[in-house]
């Protein structure tokens, strides 16, 4: 069965939404980086705009109207938008906004132990939410750095390479109000070779090791 993505329900739904003044700002730049007759094409960084100005974090039905009043375009065609790329909520989401990644690659170095340290330590499932609005937990598909899988998305950070005991302490931290180092969390630079660089290492400056001649 595939997944449908619908708006959150009607008593979820603020009755009016408008850009604050400095988003509209920011609006109008994005706005004019486009064309003459293509400013419809600014629909994406505007619903991210609108999500981000919206406590909780999501896009509702009325803001998603107000960004098709603001690029004169029919309002089905933000719906579609909006509705098709899963980096728009449609549903309120936690402070804590946390996607693991359960595709092949992540699969195969453990992410289910990540998902389960998740379960188990905020003691919520799937597509739920605790109870102190802090944290929301779901899988997503590709995040893109599958060369150091397993990785999770915390709003706009990307922990890799990890495990559940990585995976605890950075929601613990979390919890403290902290923002932990985003990043690899097994001490690898980058996407660099896990046990060190294996080619060109008379040409990098390394002695056979890998170490720093």
């Amino acid at each position: 069965m595939s997944h449908v993505r619908r708006p959150a329900p009607r008593e979820l739904q603020p009755i009016s939404f408008a850009f604050s003044p400095e988003n509209m700002e920011k609006a109008q730049k994005i706005i004019a980086k486009y064309p003459e007759g293509r400013q419809q094409s600014a629909v994406m960084p505007l619903l991210d705009l609108a999500q981000r100005q919206t406590e909780g974090n999501w896009v509702p039905t009325v803001a998603m109207d107000y960004i098709a009043d603001l690029l004169e375009m029919p309002a089905i065609r933000v719906y579609e938008v909006a509705t098709f790329y899963t980096m728009y909520n449609l549903s309120p989401v936690g402070k804590n906004f946390i996607q693991v990644c359960t595709t092949t690659p992540c699969w195969l170095r453990g992410s289910s132990d990540v998902v389960k340290a998740c379960k188990d330590n905020l003691g919520i499932g799937i597509g739920e939410t605790t109870e102190d609005g802090q944290f929301t937990l779901i899988e997503v598909e590709c995040l893109g750095a599958c060369v150091n899988a397993p990785m999770m998305q915390v709003n706009d950070d990307y922990y890799e390479d990890l495990t559940a005991d990585s995976t605890k302490a950075i929601l613990d931290a979390l919890k403290r109000g902290e923002t932990p180092k985003a990043g690899p969390q097994s001490g690898r630079k980058g996407c660099e070779p896990i046990d060190g660089p294996k080619v060109l290492k008379a040409y990098c400056g390394c002695d056979a090791k890998g170490e720093e001649a």
